[in-house]
C-alpha cells in the first residue's frame, strides 16, 4: 500500500466531524402534511395491521383485504395480499383486479399509490411516495404519487421512487432502483433502472370446450 492510499483509507475510516451541518433538523416541520385521517385513526390502523395481518393464514387473503377496505383502500376482485405486506395509509391506495402484493412489500403511501389490474409486486419491494428537499435547510418533507399500469411485474427487492409512473405491461428486474418513469410494455432493470428491450407476449387462444351433456 502506498502512502497516498494509506492516507485516503485513513480519511475514509475517520470522517470529518468538525464541518458544520448544512441542515438543522430542529427546524423540521411537517404540520402542513395531510395524512388524510385523524391521528387516532392512523394509530388504530397501525395497531390493527400489526395484530390482524400476522394472525391470518398465508393463503387466506379475504380478512386482510376486508380490513384494508374498512380503512379506505380501494381493492379489486381476486387480489392476493400476503400477511407481511405493509401499508402506511390504506386510504391512499388503489389496487386493481387480480393483482398480487408479495411478502414484505411496503407501500409507503404518504401520497397516492395506484396499482392496476393483473400486477405483481414481488417480495421486499418498496414503493416510496415520500422524500425530503435536500436543498432545504429544514429538510422539508416532499411527496409525489406512484402509478403502476395494468399487467406490470415489479420483481423482488425493487425500490420505486416518488412520482414514478410505470407503463402498462412493463417488467422491472429484481433489485432495480426505479427513479424515473418507465415506458409501457418494456423490460427494464438496473441501478438506475433503464429500458433494456421491448416485452413481447404470445397471443394464445384457448380452445372452446364443448358443453358437457
Amino acid at each position: 500500500m502506498t502512502i497516498s492510499n494509506f492516507q485516503l483509507d485513513s480519511q475514509l475510516d475517520s470522517p470529518d466531524l468538525t464541518s458544520p451541518a448544512l441542515v438543522d433538523l430542529r427546524r423540521y416541520n411537517q404540520s402542513h402534511f395531510d395524512r388524510g385521517r385523524p391521528g387516532w385513526v392512523i394509530l388504530l390502523w397501525w395497531l390493527v395491521q400489526a395484530i390482524v395481518f400476522p394472525l391470518t393464514p398465508h393463503s387466506v387473503h379475504a380478512p386482510r383485504i376486508a380490513v384494508l377496505r374498512w380503512f379506505g383502500a380501494t381493492i379489486g376482485h381476486g387480489v392476493i395480499i400476503r400477511p407481511t405486506a405493509r401499508f402506511t395509509y390504506p386510504w391512499k391506495i388503489t389496487i386493481g383486479d387480480y393483482s398480487w402484493i408479495g411478502d414484505d412489500v411496503v407501500l409507503y403511501s404518504l401520497d397516492r399509490i395506484a396499482i392496476g389490474a393483473h400486477c405483481v409486486i414481488s417480495q421486499r419491494s418498496y414503493l416510496c411516495t415520500g422524500s425530503h428537499n435536500i436543498d432545504d435547510p429544514a429538510f422539508g418533507l416532499t411527496t409525489a404519487p406512484i402509478q403502476v399500469g395494468n399487467g406490470v411485474w415489479i420483481a423482488t427487492d425493487c425500490f420505486v421512487a416518488p412520482g414514478v409512473k410505470i407503463g402498462a405491461n412493463t417488467v422491472v428486474g429484481a433489485r432495480s432502483n426505479v427513479l424515473k418513469t418507465l415506458p409501457e410494455q418494456s423490460v427494464c432493470w438496473g441501478n438506475p433502472c433503464q429500458f433494456q428491450y421491448r416485452r413481447t407476449i404470445a397471443d394464445v387462444t384457448l380452445p372452446v370446450r364443448d358443453p358437457i351433456n
